[in-house]
């Protein structure tokens, strides 16, 4: 988490060096340079949590005309320069503002006034829960229809395709089955909120020369066709003769993907049953990539076989992925 901590005074500042010490993260004082309009604005793009060390008042202000949505906004806290209090005031949940003050508070006793909902009423948060798991939030306008159902004491139906360790928070029933009211997925379900996790590696094979336009297209269809969700896409694999592929780089780079590749002998070395090639072995060394390369980058079985179309083949393998209803410091503590 990329932190900056912004004080006023000399006070300020050196409690602010101390928590950016701690906690890492840049300390600056207002005025020096940046103006605290400046200084807020720059980063609020950049940053992923912004800690005022002041009033809260100064806080809200420079951040107001800046607020967006709850799923785009940074985590703001606000720290009084006595450090008696530790105020999240913006993205509690999905932003890690919750967090980040009971963090401060580890580090200088500051008292975290946490004043979320689900929070103060001791209500299973989904919101945090998908964070703490690393689950993208894929329809986060749907978070208040599941938290309002919770906090009016009524239940909800969790679908998971994977196991969750632990035992079931209150008003929520854990289901391997459909219909649900949420959906740990990598696929699209129909649910009303879609919880994604990030563990689907997609094997890429492509002529030499293919344009980044034509790999998107193919990964359109591709989606369409499987079900999976872009959202569940960790990284992109291939051989290694493509590592160097323009249009294939300026295809990760357009969605924050690493391209992960591996050489023909490795390919052929790895795990599995896999759609055979005469002309793809002919001109790499190995009968298959993109569902190889997939396979081997994840460490995990392939969960949808090639699809080919305008010279660029596709395939997914998922990684493993393991879930836990216990996952608050107190309480893995307790675990102990």
């Amino acid at each position: 988490m990329k932190l900056a901590f912004l004080a006023f005074t000399e006070k300020g500042f050196a409690l602010a060096g101390s928590l950016a010490q701690a906690l890492g993260g840049t300390a600056s004082r207002c005025g020096e340079p940046d103006s605290l309009s400046g200084w807020t604005q720059k980063q609020f793009a950049e940053a992923d949590g912004l800690v005022f060390v002041g009033a809260v008042g100064i806080a809200v202000r420079a951040i107001a005309p800046l607020i967006e949505k709850k799923w785009k906004d940074p985590a703001v806290v606000a720290v009084d320069e006595c450090a008696q209090f530790a105020v999240p005031l913006l993205s509690g949940h999905l932003g890690g503002a919750n967090r980040l003050a009971r963090a401060i508070s580890e580090v200088c006793g500051a008292q975290a006034v946490v004043t979320t909902a689900t929070d103060v009423n001791g209500v299973f948060a989904v919101d945090e829960w998908a964070v703490s798991q690393g689950l993208s939030v894929v329809d986060p306008q749907h978070i208040k229809h599941i938290s309002g159902r919770l906090l009016a004491g009524e239940s909800i139906r969790l679908y998971s395709t994977c196991p969750i360790e632990g035992e079931c928070p209150p008003g929520v029933e854990c289901t391997e089955t459909l219909p649900a009211d949420v959906a740990v997925s990598v696929r699209r379900e129909d649910v009303v909120l879609s919880l994604a996790p990030k563990v689907v590696v997609l094997g890429v094979g492509c002529r030499k020369g293919t344009p980044q336009s034509t790999i998107e297209e193919v990964l359109h269809r591709f989606l369409r066709q499987s079900g999976l969700r872009i959202e569940s896409i960790c990284a992109v694999a291939s051989i290694d003769l493509k590592k160097e592929e323009p249009g294939l780089l300026a295809f990760c780079r357009s969605h924050g993907w690493t391209l992960e590749t591996r050489t023909a002998q490795q390919l052929c070395r790895t795990p599995g049953e896999f759609t055979p090639s005469a002309f793809v072995k002919q001109m790499t060394g190995v009968d298959n990539v993109c569902e190889r390369s997939a396979a081997a980058v994840s460490g995990g079985r392939v969960s949808v076989k090639k699809f080919a179309a305008d010279g660029v083949t596709m395939a997914a393998a998922e990684k493993s992925f393991r879930l836990h209803w216990n996952w608050k410091p107190a309480e893995r503590r307790g675990e102990q």
